[in-house]
This record gives structure tokens, sequence and C-alpha cells, in this order.
């Protein structure tokens, strides 16, 4: 459905994942889940401040991404997401006000070397706004991927901030969870741009995108390997990102049998993996 149809999507009923990405609670679900999953295989515990904060956070920020996609003026690649936000701007744009309100009263709670690692990754992001949004220059940045390190990165300054000594340790596990999260965001968009038009992808984007299901087995394989070579922590995030690419990739051979917003939604079910490892936290 994502961009053959500029029908209203009001009217129309759907299943609960689809439903859960039109509300924009996919992301915010995906990287509370890996925040705390990471922090729970370093045997941290972290406080109900600090996933309150990364829900709200990136559901206030992906709300209103969607949001500005779908009311800038000339914007010819509206998918079902945007357009589902447009119908219901009033209603979002008093959650982004509300959640906007919550996030300010949660920060005095969260740690101080945690706020400081947040307001670097914050700039950036801040910074890929501006350019997307104001300027309307996508193709300046390579969107899919950006996104993919931006999101990985977030979810392991929690951990991270509190065991600076982890930073070594974790950070193949990070590179290949930010692998994983691009690969999410690539596949979504070879699926919602099957023939090309209009704006032209990121050149870097555009060549990734010629290798898409390679680059999945390798994250597969590599991740897989390390499962085997490595210990506690890292060795049960190795696994939860080695059958996220497992899932993206079966997604994929998959998806002349769904709709491209079915599609959508089953790309995020697939980064919920850690819900599977549990019973071995």
């Amino acid at each position: 459905m994502a961009g053959r149809s500029h029908q209203s999507t009001s009217d129309r009923s759907y299943s609960a994942p689809v439903f859960w990405h039109l509300l924009s609670l996919d992301a915010p679900t995906v990287a509370t889940l890996w925040t705390w999953f990471i922090a729970r295989a370093a045997h941290l515990q972290l406080h109900w401040f600090s996933l309150a904060a990364m829900t709200i956070a990136v559901w206030t920020l992906y709300a209103a991404d969607r949001l500005l996609d779908a009311l800038s003026p000339g914007n010819d690649r509206l998918e079902a997401r945007h357009y589902f936000h447009r119908e219901h701007r009033s209603a979002f744009m008093t959650g982004i006000a509300i959640a906007s309100v919550s996030l300010a009263l949660l920060l005095p709670h969260i740690p101080e070397a945690a706020i400081r690692l947040y307001l670097v990754l914050g700039g950036l992001v801040f910074g890929y706004f501006v350019i997307i949004h104001a300027t309307r220059s996508a193709h300046r940045l390579p969107k899919e991927i950006a996104v993919g390190v931006c999101f990985a990165a977030a979810t392991f300054i929690p951990t991270i901030s509190r065991n600076p000594q982890l930073r070594l340790p974790l950070l193949l596990p990070a590179l290949l969870l930010a692998a994983v999260c691009s690969l999410n965001c690539l596949f979504i968009y070879a699926w919602e741009h099957p023939v090309p038009g209009g704006q032209p992808p990121h050149p870097v984007t555009a060549i990734v995108l010629r290798y898409l299901a390679p680059l999945t087995l390798a994250t597969f394989a590599v991740s897989g390997a390390c499962v085997l070579l490595s210990s506690p922590p890292a060795r049960l995030l190795y696994a939860a990102v080695s059958m996220a690419a497992l899932a993206l990739f079966a997604l994929h051979q998959q998806r002349n049998r769904l709709s491209t917003l079915q599609l959508r939604a089953a790309a995020d079910l697939a980064l919920l993996t850690p819900l599977l490892l549990v019973p071995f936290l």
C-alpha cells in the first residue's frame, strides 16, 4: 500500500502489528526492549525512569518526523504511516506535547553521564532533522544508515554510562546492532521503492541496496560466530542480533506474499528477538 495509494487510512481495519506501526509505537518498543536487554545482559538493573524516558523520547522523535514528512509541501514520497499521521495530526500533536512535558519531568532523574552522551547524540540527530526537513536535502545523507547507527547508539548509552569499562567489550555488539538496524531501514526502503523514481537515494545507500541479501547473511554469520567465541555479556547480544538478521532475510524472501504495509510492520517485529532470549538472562 505504501507509495501506491493516496486514499484515506481512517476507514480501514488493520492487524495489531500494522496498527502498532501506524501509531509510531514500533520504534520505541524496539528501542526500549534493546535498552533493557543490553543492561540485563551486562548484569545491570536500569531504573524505570531511564526506560520510560527512552520510550517517550523515541516515540516523540518518530511521530514528529512522520508528521513533518506528511505536512511538508511537495513531498511525493508519502507512505501509509505519513497519511495516518496527517489524518490524525491533532491527536499526534497533542500526544507529542504531553510526551515532551513528561520527558522534561523525567530528565532530572537520568544519570548525568548518560545525559552527556545523549546530548552528543541528540546534536547529531538535530542536525539530521535540519538537513532533512529544513533543507529537504535527504540525498546529502545516507539516511537509512544514519538512522540505524543513531538508533543502536541510543540503546547502549544507559549501560556504558553506568559502567564505562564495558565500552570496549560492547563495541562489536553495538556495531553489529547498528548494522542490523540499518538493514532494517534499507529493506523497508527497498520494499517501498521497488521501482526507481523521484529523488534518488544517497550514493552509499544505493550501493548497499544492491547487496542487501549478502550483507544480511554476513551480519547473521558474523554475529553467529561471535556467539560461539564470546563470553557474557556480549554472547546474548550477538545471539539476538544474529536472529534479527536472519528474520529480516527470511522476511525479504517472502516479500511478494505480503503488502508493503505488512512488510513494514513485520520488519520491526523482526527486531524484537531479545524477547526470545529473556529466559537465558
